[in-house]
């Protein structure tokens, strides 16, 4: 049976700074816990007066 992660922007990897870089080494890290990326999206998140973009990443271990 699969286990799946859902990675967010909120995740403890980005410590509130999104940046490619944190994303890379936190799949990177999953990846040696074998993990691996399934799917990427982004999600629109309403706010007060705008939507904001989230990046949305599932990961899937064996």
């Amino acid at each position: 049976m699969a286990t799946y992660k859902v990675i967010t922007q909120k995740d403890r990897f980005f410590s509130g700074k999104f940046s490619p870089e944190k994303l890379e080494a936190a799949i990177n890290s999953y990846a040696e816990q074998g993990w691996r990326v399934v799917s990427m999206a982004t999600a629109s998140i309403p706010g007060f007066g705008n939507a904001r973009e989230e990046l949305v990443v599932l990961m899937e271990r064996a």
